[in-house]
């Protein structure tokens, strides 16, 4: 069974990262999506909400391979935990490349048997990021089509 693991901080989840998710899931027989905790970051979001949110979106998908999971550790040993072997990245730019390349190697210096698969953003999500979200609803901006739908007037709504 092909298991992989699409991880972040989801702060919130974007069209983007459903995006990766549906992808992933033609590709892997079960893909966890990893709600990371960093603790230097500021989130907008608790943990518990995040992965709320994800498994609000993913069942109005009807996605049935996907998984919703969290860790505050390293990725890789996540990965190992759950007993998948790919780590999913999402890409939208030769940054984010050049970044998540860095990661890799390190990952593969922990553990050689996971192997890093990434997955290019669709056009149409180039510029979409959870950090563009949260500055639009700072601003009560409209977010409509930047996020799941059935996230939205939660997002929206957050004090």
């Amino acid at each position: 069974m092909r298991k992989g693991v699409f991880a972040g901080s989801f702060d919130p989840l974007t069209m983007g990262h459903m995006d990766i998710i549906k992808r992933a899931c033609d590709m892997f027989d079960e893909v966890y999506v990893s709600v990371l905790v960093n603790s230097s970051k500021r989130t907008m979001f608790t943990i518990e909400e995040r992965t709320d949110m994800i498994k609000k979106a993913v069942e109005a998908e009807k996605l049935s391979n996907v998984k919703v999971s969290c860790s505050d550790g390293l990725l890789v040993e996540h990965t190992r935990e759950l007993g998948a072997r790919y780590i999913i990245r999402g890409l939208r730019n030769s940054m984010d490349f050049e970044y998540e390349r860095q990661l890799e190697y390190m990952n593969k210096r922990i553990d050689c048997g996971i192997e890093t698969v990434y997955i290019m953003s669709a056009p149409e999500h180039i510029a979409l990021s959870s950090s563009a979200v949260k500055e639009l609803v700072s601003y009560k901006a409209d977010i409509k089509g930047l996020v799941p739908e059935v996230n939205r007037e939660y997002i929206e709504n957050k004090k």
